[in-house]
């Protein structure tokens, strides 16, 4: 299977979605995201990470979780509440994040 999904197990899981609209120019961005991506696989129940991004700068990451609290304890993390603030600040003109339980999955691989 291509590398770009994650190796997820079967359900229930939770997924936390992060679309996106960038900012131009890259200002640091690309090494804050691979950073936050390695520090996320760091954590208790974490378990993959999928990302795409459009060259209108339009962007959607899902990163997956075992449970509520691991998101949780996430979220606070002081490194990636410092990684949202300049986010505001630096790379992001618009986001929106979604949290949802992941009850079924299934897809299709050649």
């Amino acid at each position: 299977m291509n590398s770009a999904f994650a190796d997820l197990p079967d359900p229930p899981y939770y997924v936390v979605t992060f679309s996106s609209c960038r900012t131009e120019g890259d200002h640091g961005y690309g090494a804050m995201a691979d950073s936050m991506v390695q520090l996320a696989a760091e954590q208790p129940g974490f378990l993959g990470v999928e990302s795409a991004r459009g060259t209108d700068g339009f962007g959607i990451t899902n990163s997956y979780w075992r449970d509520e609290d691991s998101i949780v304890a996430w979220k606070a993390i002081v490194a990636h509440a410092a990684a949202q603030r300049i986010g505001r600040e630096r790379w992001y003109e618009a986001f929106q994040v979604r949290v949802a339980r992941v009850e079924r999955a299934y897809g299709f691989a050649r």
